[in-house]
């Protein structure tokens, strides 16, 4: 099958807004801020995944965001070297090893998200062979969703439990930098190998033809015959749900860190373009990319984030001379101009307003959500500096 590579709009040939050094540096100081103000309910609890009333409640173990937490007072201690970040951090481990323990809700892939940012990280910046040690376990639960006939990681569930088994979806993108990690760290290759046909068959699967992207598939794990692509989140099951192809763009690029295929982040560019040439006048998408300006939709904000992470990780990997660079670099400051002047959530809890968690579930509607500001402030991050992202 061959990926249409639409023409990208010409808006973003056009350098509208630049992110100065001073812009960056006061955007985080804003950030750093809203993180103080919400430090000292979350010394020992976490965040809910998204905000109710715009405040978010304190919740423990019980989703698959607690990392994004951890990842924002890791990414603050690093900007700042303030050591009270670097502490709460390091004492939520204890959260995270409880978790592993008593297996609280880790029959998830989203064991990535949970332990690249509270452990890898943490091993990575300071040397913490505890939280080494808790990722490698994650990693090591990780692997075994992964079924060998079907060559994909189960999303969700039971591995026994006929209706999800054989799912992979989307956000998985996101999830395998795990086992590359445990890869390395451990010398044994059949975690990459796992993490590699996961991404061959998300790329077959999970991308139509057009660029966009189912959220989730179903194969045959007894065949490893392909069987369907609906939706668990998105509109409906031929649309395209902008966070899922949000994850796309990030994690095709990422992959390429991994495999060397270079297949990877051209199939991020064509990913990157279907999302760039959807997004309405002020550059942040509404929640799914079917919408249009007389849909009268909600916009997410987190998926406007994750984005442009993944168009900075996409120009890391990307030749000096692709003409494209220019574009790819507008469409940031784009998004992330916006993203601050018109949603920056200043009389709230969270960094970013107006992020939809599960329309379909009425979850997390037009509230700020923990994922939308770890990826906000990541992104800042990311233009301010060298920096070594978590999903490494």
């Amino acid at each position: 099958m061959t990926i249409t590579l639409e023409k990208l709009d010409t808006r973003y040939s056009i350098q509208q807004v630049e992110m100065s050094k001073a812009w960056l540096n006061e955007a985080i100081s804003e950030v750093l801020v809203k993180i103080d103000a919400m430090l000292p309910r979350f010394m020992s609890t976490f965040p809910a995944a998204s905000a109710k009333g715009d405040i978010y409640p304190a919740v423990e173990k019980v989703d698959w965001t607690e990392g994004f937490w951890t990842g924002m007072l890791w990414l603050a201690w690093e900007v700042t070297g303030e050591k009270k970040y670097r502490d709460v951090a390091e004492s939520l481990l204890d959260s995270f090893e409880e978790r592993l323990d008593k297996n609280i809700k880790v029959d998830t892939h989203d064991l990535g998200f949970l332990y690249l940012l509270s452990c890898v990280n943490a091993w990575q910046l300071t040397g913490n062979v505890r939280a080494r040690g808790l990722a490698l376990r994650a990693a090591e639960l990780l692997y075994q969703r992964f079924n060998t006939t079907a060559g994909v990681i189960q999303a969700w569930g039971d591995l026994k439990d006929p209706a999800r088994q054989g799912r992979m979806i989307i956000d998985c993108n996101l999830n395998v930098p795990l086992l590359f990690w445990a890869a390395d760290e451990t010398g044994n290759t059949h975690y990459r190998e796992a993490a590699t046909r996961h991404l061959t068959q998300a790329a077959r699967y999970l991308v139509r033809e057009d660029a966009s992207t189912f959220h989730t598939y179903y194969m045959d794990i007894h065949t490893g015959q392909p069987l369907r692509g609906d939706t668990h989140q998105g509109f409906s099951n031929s649309s395209c749900w902008a966070r899922g192809q949000a994850w796309g763009i990030y994690g095709f690029a990422l992959s390429f860190n991994h495999t060397g295929d270079a297949s990877q982040p051209e199939l991020s560019r064509r990913l990157s373009h279907y999302f760039l040439n959807r997004l309405p006048d002020d550059y942040v998408c509404y929640w799914d990319l079917i919408f249009t300006k007389q849909d009268n939709a909600y916009r997410d904000t987190s998926a406007a984030a994750i984005a442009a992470c993944g168009l900075a990780e996409l120009l890391k990997v990307l030749p000096l001379t692709d003409p494209m660079r220019p574009a790819y670099n507008n469409a940031i400051a784009l998004m992330m101009h916006n993203l601050r002047a018109h949603y920056f959530a200043h009389q709230q809890d969270g960094l970013l307003r107006e992020g939809v968690y599960n329309f379909g579930r009425n979850m997390g509607i037009n509230e700020p959500n923990l994922w939308g500001d770890y990826f906000y402030f990541e992104a800042l991050v990311r233009l301010s500096r060298i920096w070594t992202p978590y999903f490494c």
